[in-house]
């Protein structure tokens, strides 16, 4: 009975996980398929480039919903006198994770759970998701790459959760949770090893470099009429 407990409580994360926030809300402000845009991702980042900035913070919120939201559910059914309490939690959430990129909807094809697993972090470890998020915040002002922000606050979390004193458990859900988001993030690594990964507004600055290289176009001279013939005396 214990184990279709989790079973059912994976399955559920799961699907509360791949509700493709990013492409719904797209195609309903009449953006189309965020998947055609940039670098075809579904998350908040690629949905920025569509350059509504409210479509993009309300994808983050949501996608970083999901996991938060399915592990407090999770634990709640649980109850708090359940041992395996915090364990029904992350369950929860990490199947939400997976969910989000891999996502039954879409082909199995979704993001790459940066925003996801700083929901689960923050519903599920508060004090460690403040801090990895002052963490993330940072790096990225420092360096001005997303992705290098991501890949250091997630390398970061479980080595400061095993020095918290947080559960084996939770330690483990970390460790995994990272090893995914460094898999889903390998042509970005790739891309910052050789020195080609887009920093943080560049695309911004492009269309404004652009904007001001492009000549005005020149005033089309108006045409001389022909003299007319002067009538003879």
């Amino acid at each position: 009975m214990l184990i279709l407990y989790f079973v059912l409580t994976a399955v559920g994360g799961y699907l509360l996980g791949s509700i493709p926030f990013g492409l719904v809300l797209t195609r309903v402000a009449g953006l189309g398929d965020i998947r055609n845009i940039g670098s075809g991702n579904i998350g908040a980042t690629n949905v920025l480039r569509t350059g509504r900035k409210d479509i993009a913070l309300a994808t983050l919120v949501l996608d970083a919903g999901k996991a938060g939201i399915a592990l407090l559910l999770a634990r709640w059914i649980a109850g708090d006198e359940n041992p395996l309490q915090i364990e029904f939690g992350l369950v929860a959430g990490f199947a939400a994770f997976i969910g989000h990129c891999f996502p039954v909807w879409l082909g199995f094809k979704g993001g790459k759970g940066v925003a996801t697993y700083f929901g689960l972090l923050l519903a599920g470890m508060p004090p460690l998701g403040a801090v990895i998020g002052v963490t993330w915040i940072a790096v990225a002002m420092m360096f001005r790459f997303s992705s290098l922000a991501a890949l250091v606050s997630v390398a970061l979390a479980p080595v400061l959760a095993l020095i918290g004193g947080y559960q084996l458990s939770q330690v483990i859900c970390l460790v995994a949770l990272a090893a995914l988001i460094f898999w889903r993030h390998s042509a970005n690594i790739a891309r910052l090893l050789n020195g080609t990964e887009p920093r943080i507004g560049d695309g911004k600055k492009k269309e404004e470099t652009a904007a001001v290289a492009t000549p005005a176009p020149e005033p089309t001279p108006a045409s001389t009429p022909a003299p007319q013939p002067t009538p003879e005396a």
